[in-house]
């Protein structure tokens, strides 16, 4: 007989939350793990002894927890999907009769508190890591990407000079003369700073731009959407965000530029847990955020008796400054170079005990000075007059308008010898990067909100991408603390034959009790 079902709900229901909700489910697993109420002492702070309760602080992270780890960047539909989900309310602790926090709610206390509560929620979960020896600490790898600021290209203002800002604010604002008939899309609220909103660029750098962008105008006039009022060359230093201030006007290779911000990060090569994550301004290179982002990690994994001694990340964290800076710190180096350093020019051979180099007609280029270049330490070596007066190889070595060689290099060619053959030695290098650093971004981007960021100015961004690294290694965690492991420290320091017996040793321990047990 075919059966067929009919709501008929009850008045009353003897039910409880807990029978409800699985054993195995996921957030019930979750919750055991978790243990945030260290929360009550730091977040004590914020709050006064009276008025109305405010939401708990331990339900604040767990609801942005289950956020991340569902890919939701919404308050409002964050709000929705914990309120239909049984497994959520028990792990937030709310019954099925009760009613969630506000989405305004969630926002308004992540604005509350600062970054440094934020930070104790990650190092609590790192902590818990290190723990179930799911990080070794001695090998890093280091990578960043770009993240969508909350803002929109549409909004962007014009910076103005000093002088002129207060009549600039009076007039109808527009990009150029192409669109001064077209509506302007305007912040509701301008929140940059005097100095973000006026131009701190020299003459010459604006001129630079203004080349740029009438070639820009005439090479892409046909590019699809070339029309669009968006479509116009920006720079970082003749726009601003009103809306949001930290953001940069950022681009990758042939994609769109975007306000964005930058995540820097830090991951630990044995299992590809998070060790350092941090959000900075998108208008500035890798190389000059490796020293911050190092720095922090060290810090992190010190505070649980661990010490780097390894670090992995790709040429655009290279620069002679972060060579030596890493040295400093015992940390050996797996970077390669920029495509721009040659080790010294063609023919040329360094001699080390007399700071000189020899030219391919034995003349000496001796050492003169040293200079700062764009932002670079260099030395400065030259020949006399003289020995290349009636040199043979004249022509060829040196210019129309040249009367002596003239030799300028990175003051840090020793640590970038040292680093390439660190290079040349250890071939496992890019290989064990990629696939460890990479893969977490594509995780983090694609799978656990961080697409884009929900918020607005820097720390605001940096609470965001602490909170999907906690997701994150909460799901490493979570993965790998029922499953019985087989810690191998250090064994790409240790020699072919050394790693065998130690693996031997390793795998007759392991079987031992369970052989002894089954006799």
């Amino acid at each position: 007989m075919q059966g067929r079902k009919n709501l008929n709900e009850k008045l009353f229901y003897k039910v409880s939350l807990s029978q409800l909700v699985p054993q195995n489910n996921f957030y019930r697993q979750l919750n055991n793990t978790l243990d945030l109420h260290f929360l009550y002492k730091s977040t004590a702070k914020y709050y006064g002894y009276e008025g109305q309760k405010s939401i708990d602080p331990v339900v604040f992270f767990k609801i942005c927890l289950v956020g991340y780890l569902n890919d939701i960047i919404s308050d409002r539909k964050l709000m929705d999907f914990c309120s239909d989900s049984l497994g959520i309310r028990l792990f937030l602790g709310y019954d099925i009769d009760e009613k969630l926090p506000w989405h305004s709610t969630i926002s308004r206390t992540r604005q509350l508190y600062q970054e440094d509560v934020f930070k104790d929620v990650f190092n609590t979960i790192l902590s818990q890591c290190i723990t179930a020896k799911l990080v070794a600490g001695h090998t890093q790898a280091i990578d960043s990407a770009f993240v969508k600021a909350n803002a929109s290209m549409d909004s962007l203002e014009l910076k103005v000079p000093k002088d002129s800002l207060d009549e600039h604010l009076k007039k109808v604002r527009h990009i150029s003369q192409m669109d001064k008939d077209q509506p302007h899309r305007k912040a509701k609220n301008n929140k940059a700073s005097e100095d973000q909103r006026t131009i701190s660029a020299s003459k010459s750098k604006l001129n630079d731009i203004k080349t740029r962008q009438k070639k820009w105008s005439k090479d892409q006039d046909q590019r699809p959407g070339a029309g669009n009022k968006g479509s116009k060359y920006t720079s970082n230093k003749t726009h601003y965000s009103p809306t949001d201030p930290d953001a940069r006007i950022s681009v990758k290779p042939g994609k769109a530029r975007k306000l964005n911000y930058y995540s820097q990060i830090s991951v630990d090569t044995d299992h590809q847990i998070i060790t350092q994550i941090q959000a900075d301004l998108a208008d500035k290179k890798d190389n000059q955020y490796l020293q911050d982002l190092v720095a922090h990690a060290q810090n992190n994994l010190k505070q649980n008796g661990l010490e780097i001694e390894n670090l992995l990340a790709d040429a655009g964290y290279s620069s002679g400054e972060n060579y030596a800076w890493l040295e400093k710190q015992n940390i050996k180096s797996y970077i390669p170079p920029h495509g721009t350093y040659k080790g010294g020019p063609e023919g040329f051979e360094y001699v080390k005990k007399g700071n000189y180099w020899l030219c391919p007609n034995d003349k000496q280029v001796v050492f003169k000075k040293q200079v700062v270049e764009k932002g670079t330490l260099k030395n400065h070596y030259r020949t006399s007059t003289a020995d290349c007066k009636n040199c043979p190889l004249k022509k060829s070595c040196l210019s129309k308008s040249q009367y002596s060689k003239k030799i300028s290099i990175t003051a840090y060619r020793a640590e970038y010898e040292r680093n390439n053959a660190r290079l040349a030695q250890n071939k496992w290098h890019k290989s064990k990067r990629m696939s460890t650093v990479e893969p977490v971004f594509g995780t983090l981007i694609n799978f656990l909100g961080m697409q884009k960021v929900n918020t607005r100015g820097l720390k605001q961004a940096n609470k965001c991408m602490l909170m999907a690294a906690t997701a994150f290694n909460l799901k490493k965690l979570l993965k790998y603390a029922k499953k019985p492991r087989i810690s191998v420290p250090h064994i790409m320091k240790m020699s072919p034959h050394s790693t065998i017996n130690r693996l031997n040793e390793l795998f007759l321990s392991f079987i031992a009790p369970h052989t002894l047990q089954e006799v």
